[in-house]
């Protein structure tokens, strides 16, 4: 069995499992999803005509289970300048989320699907931080 070879390739692996689990979750029980992410599911057959919610959530989640794939792909591969890309994106994910939660464009619930993006930005970045200086340690020596 293969697994990452470095701190930042688990961190990066750690994250892509959760996100294809929650991505599964979504597809096979979009309610769940719905309700950890701090909105009130909408009983079967009380969708007003024209919401799209499950469509979005379809979208999203089958999003979230090929990313979660590609994540865990990169870590065992511990390719870092992909690690390294995934950093500032996260954080601007995280920024993106939690502004829509101040602004009240979506519940306080989930302002965790923010800090998730933004603590796992950050565990990335100190964990490649961390490999370098220990890298320029071992050149130095």
């Amino acid at each position: 069995m293969r697994l990452p070879r470095s701190l930042s390739g688990w961190t990066i692996a750690v994250f892509g499992v959760l996100a294809a689990s929650l991505g599964v979750v979504g597809l096979v029980v979009p309610d769940a999803l719905i309700t950890v992410m701090g909105f009130e599911p909408v009983p079967e057959g009380a969708r007003a005509d024209g919401d799209h919610t499950l469509v979005f959530l379809t979208a999203s989640s089958m999003a979230a289970l090929n990313m979660g794939v590609y994540y865990v792909g990169v870590a065992l591969a511990d390719w870092k300048p992909f690690f390294r890309w995934t950093v500032p994106f996260r954080l601007l994910t995280c920024a993106v989320f939690t502004l829509a939660v101040v602004t009240g464009r979506a519940p306080a619930g989930f302002l965790g699907v923010g800090l998730w993006e933004g603590l796992g930005a950050v565990v990335t970045g100190a964990a490649l931080l961390h490999e370098k200086r220990t890298a320029a340690k071992s050149l130095a020596a």
